[in-house]
């Protein structure tokens, strides 16, 4: 399993990932993007969202999409993880885990205090996966978090 930074040959492959995710997540026909929006979004000059990409066999079979946000109370950014999705045939083999070690590292390299994201409210195998790498259920928006030992702890 390769984690890396995703380039912009893999915009096709991200787009299809975030589709496939769409219909896991029960809404088929939301993703409004197309593969011109998405690689400009990601790789223009002035990006300012950013994605990881889990290859395996020289397919792209998980995706980490994040962007950063801003904490008042640590005066520091964080890194907020729009999406995180591995095709049903690569679970289990670590690379949800991988990608999330990646924006570990990014974070801590970079000074970032912590991560974030949002699980939907029926999706126990998400909560137990973030539970087991040391993510904390937030309150009202289940918005989760790994930060401190938790975070330095994945870095490594």
């Amino acid at each position: 399993m390769i984690i890396r930074r995703a380039m912009p040959a893999d915009t096709a492959a991200i787009l299809h990932l975030i589709r496939a995710l769409a219909t896991y997540e029960r809404e088929p026909d939301a993703v409004r993007t197309d593969e011109a929006a998405l690689h400009d979004t990601l790789f223009a000059a002035d990006a300012r969202v950013s994605a990881h990409v889990a290859e395996s066999e020289g397919e792209i079979v998980g995706i980490a999409v994040w962007f950063l946000n801003y904490s008042t109370w640590t005066g520091r950014p964080g890194i907020y993880l729009e999406d995180l999705f591995v095709t049903e045939v690569a679970r289990g083999t670590g690379a949800g885990k991988a990608l999330f070690r990646a924006l570990a590292q990014e974070a801590v390299a970079n000074g970032y205090t912590r991560i974030d994201w949002a699980v939907l409210d029926w999706n126990q195998p998400a909560k137990d996966f973030y539970q087991a790498i040391g993510g904390r259920r937030q309150t009202t928006w289940e918005p989760w978090r790994i930060d401190g030992a938790a975070l330095q702890e994945l870095a490594r």
